[in-house]
């Protein structure tokens, strides 16, 4: 297979969130491709990367293994990467603190860029139904991944007869008053806890809803940020030059030409990429 493959896109800072490895509706392609067309000097994975309340040995894909195997790979070329932890891989709270070579894992990040004091967290901590009924949350989460194997299948449908895609869980997101108002409760609830802690910015996931707003309340203002997640949106924030924004997948012309020189991508086996894991992370 030819190696040949464009420049990548230089990024001070990368924020991904929200893949769900493991999970049905993980877009782990369109996430590698992203990857491997950057090279951020920092990578933050701000939870729930890996899916461990849906893990089943019966499915997880090679696509999935790529992009673990990725993520190492720029974790041994001496790429700083911070795993925060969120409420889907909440077993790696366990490990909280642990530090090998350029990687760390952490329950939240603080950053100081350009005189600017980040923080940065899952945001899994403002829900409610994590705290008090976690099995309902769970549940939750099976829905959610039940719904999009459903749309999925639609969506097959819909450009077999030349239709448009739909996507069900947005249109219950921007049309169910509780759920718009679970999000700007969430924002809200980060944003203020933000001001009185004195930070300019404020970065979540967990939501599935990118942004970049400013939030104020009586206490002062914030930037409020939130990475989106890789399964619908297929977003994540950058930060480069002092600039925020918001990275979609969709609009990327760049990735789309980076995926057209790949063509494909190398499949090693489960057992090759555990060979792998081992070698990156050997002392």
């Amino acid at each position: 297979m030819s190696k040949k493959y464009l420049a990548k896109r230089e990024v001070d800072l990368v924020i991904i969130s929200d893949v769900h490895l493991g999970a049905f509706g993980c877009r782990a392609k369109e996430l590698l491709i992203y990857l491997r067309s950057t090279r951020p000097k920092m990578l933050v994975l701000n939870g729930d990367i890996v899916d461990i309340w849906q893990f089943r040995k019966r499915y997880f894909p090679k696509s999935h293994l790529l992009v673990i195997r990725y993520l190492t790979g720029l974790i041994a070329k001496n790429t700083k990467v911070v795993y925060i932890t969120g409420n889907h891989d909440e077993l790696l709270r366990k490990f909280v603190k642990f530090n090998i070579g350029s990687f760390k894992l952490v329950n939240k990040l603080l950053l100081e860029l350009d005189g600017k004091k980040i923080w940065i967290f899952h945001g899994d901590v403002f829900d409610i139904t994590m705290q008090y009924s976690k099995w309902l949350a769970k549940l939750g989460s099976i829905g959610y991944d039940m719904l999009i194997m459903l749309n999925s299948t639609i969506n097959f449908l819909l450009t077999r007869i030349g239709r448009e895609k739909i996507s069900f869980s947005k249109r219950i997101k921007n049309s169910v008053k509780t759920a718009v108002s679970y999000i700007n409760k969430f924002e809200e609830t980060a944003a203020a806890i933000a001001i009185s802690k004195g930070y300019t910015h404020v970065i979540c996931g967990h939501i599935h809803q990118p942004a970049i707003r400013r939030i104020s309340n009586t206490n002062g203002d914030v930037i409020y940020l939130n990475s989106g997640d890789w399964i619908e949106n297929l977003s994540a924030l950058e930060y480069n030059k002092g600039e925020w924004s918001i990275y979609n997948y969709r609009e990327d012309l760049f990735a789309q030409a980076y995926r057209a020189s790949a063509k494909q991508f190398d499949s090693p086996s489960h057992k090759e990429t555990f060979e792998e894991l081992l070698k990156e992370f050997s002392l």
